[in-house]
Order: structure tokens, then C-alpha cells, then sequence
């Protein structure tokens, strides 16, 4: 479940159901073994392609998240490094946040990298890393142009737990110190069957296209309140923004999630 949280210069809020893949970028086809409704970058019910993320070039993803840790200074040493994202359904898909987890080989965590992508198909990067704890805070400055009436400006204030049972990322945007914006996604895992995805399809048969018309639709609800419009700026030239991280994070969640948190979809083996 995502939700969302406006709370200047009035008060919007909106929620809904959602499921996302947990992918080992150096064995995606693992994700699928055993699975006839799942493909990893080719087309399918359900699909993963390694295009939709990093460069964009389709190569293995590890490079690229290696080297945008290392800008952080965070030594992964070949530890495995997972992504959470959205699949593609029917061929389309759109990721407003995917999140690369980097691990050491001793099943640490050391890093993540939060992977920010706009309507405009612009993308841009955020690098944090971790201080052992159960959950993980990170603060950084907002660089990035997501929405046309938010201002690029203030800070984004993140929280995250690794994905284990339960997951769960909770995001503030504040402007000079005053929260402006909240989003939250939570979510459980468990192993991906053909049934469970055939679940997914009919349940939700329109998920990944309900992202892009939910954006837009918001947009519509703004404009018409009155929100002022914001042109485009440039994007930043470098690709990665480093995040401070907080090791005082408090493990208590600054949300109420529901009795009920909907499924994450997990790869077959992430091992």
C-alpha cells in the first residue's frame, strides 16, 4: 500500500494498493524460474527489465549501483545488492521511487540508493548509507524535480527497513523545517506463484497504469483548487546526490500502517 500526504497549502491525501518485486540484480532470471507469467527483460504478464533502471542501457544493473555507492564512499566488497520496483504489466510501467538495497557479504546492510524518476522520463539519485540499525533515517537535499506544484526545494527526510517479513519507506518533504509532504509505502513479502500473480492481474489489473493516471489526476485536483503552477527546471547535471545519514533513527515507525499490509512480490530465490 502506497499513501500520500499534501499538507500545504491545503490539506490532500490518497491511498492505495500496489504490489512490487524484490530482485537480486546479478540472478533477475532466478525471479522467474518456475514461473509462466513472470519474464525478466522480455515481454509478460508480469515483467522486469533491467533497462527501466540505472543507465537505462539494459545492462546488468551491478555497475551501476556499485558506482553510485562508491560515491558515497560505501564499499559493498561483492556483497549482493537487490532492487524494489515495480514489474512491468502487460509491457508498461512506471517507477516514481525504486530502491536499491547494497549489502555486504556478510548479509549487512550498507547502503541504499533511492532511485527517483518523474513523469518527464528524468531520473535522478539518492545515495545513503546505512548505520546498522533496524531502521535506517537519511536526510538530503530535495534536487530533483518530481511534481509541477512542489517547489525544488527543502529536504527529503527518509526512513526505511530493509525488506525482511514486512517493509516499509516513510518520506517528508520539509521546507524549512516545516513538513510539506508525506508519502509511505508498506508492504509484506512473500514467494511469487502463477496463481498469486494471476491474483495480482485480476485484483489489480490496471496497477501499473493506475501510477501514471493517479499522478495526473492529482495534478488535475490541484490545478483546480488553485495550486501554482512550476515550469521545469533543468535537471541536475550529475546523477547522484549524497544523503546524510542519521544514526539516531528511532525504530518507531512515524506512521500508523494498517492492521493489514498487502503483499510485497518477492523473487524465487534472493538468497
Amino acid at each position: 500500500m502506497t499513501a500520500h500526504v499534501r499538507l500545504t497549502p491545503f490539506t490532500r491525501r490518497f491511498a492505495y494498493r500496489l504490489a512490487q518485486v524484490l530482485i537480486d540484480v546479478d540472478a533477475p532470471e532466478a525471479a522467474a524460474k518456475g514461473l509462466g507469467l513472470f519474464r525478466v527483460n522480455r515481454f509478460g504478464l508480469f515483467s522486469f527489465y533491467n533497462k527501466d533502471h540505472g543507465d537505462r542501457s539494459g545492462a546488468p544493473l551491478r555497475a551501476w549501483a556499485e558506482d553510485g555507492f562508491a560515491e558515497a564512499g560505501i564499499d559493498l566488497a561483492g556483497g549482493p545488492i537487490r532492487i524494489l520496483a515495480f514489474p512491468r504489466m502487460l509491457g508498461f510501467v512506471f517507477n516514481p521511487i525504486s530502491v536499491v538495497f547494497g549489502y555486504g557479504p556478510d548479509g549487512a546492510l550498507r547502503g541504499v540508493i533511492y532511485e527517483v524518476n518523474n513523469t518527464f522520463g528524468e531520473t535522478h539519485s539518492y545515495v545513503a548509507a546505512a548505520a546498522g540499525g533496524t531502521v535506517e533515517a537519511h536526510a538530503t537535499p530535495k534536487r530533483f524535480h518530481v511534481s509541477p506544484f512542489m517547489d525544488v526545494k527543502g529536504e527529503y527526510h527518509f526512513r526505511i527497513c530493509a525488506p525482511a517479513e514486512k517493509f516499509y519507506l516513510f518520506i517528508e518533504n520539509r521546507i524549512d523545517g516545516v513538513a510539506c509532504h508525506r508519502a509511505s509505502l508498506l508492504g509484506r513479502q512473500r514467494k511469487v506463484t502463477d496463481a498469486w500473480l494471476m491474483s495480482v492481474f485480476v485484483r489489480l489489473p490496471l496497477m501499473t497504469l493506475q501510477v501514471v493516471a493517479g499522478i495526473h489526476w492529482e495534478a488535475l485536483w490541484l490545478w483546480l483548487r488553485g495550486a501554482g503552477y512550476r515550469d521545469k527546471p533543468t535537471p541536475p547535471r550529475d546523477g547522484v546526490t549524497l544523503a546524510n545519514t542519521i544514526a539516531s533513527a528511532s525504530p518507531a515507525l512515524p506512521f500508523q500502517p494498517p492492521a493489514r499490509t498487502p503483499p510485497l512480490l518477492e523473487g524465487q530465490t534472493l538468497g
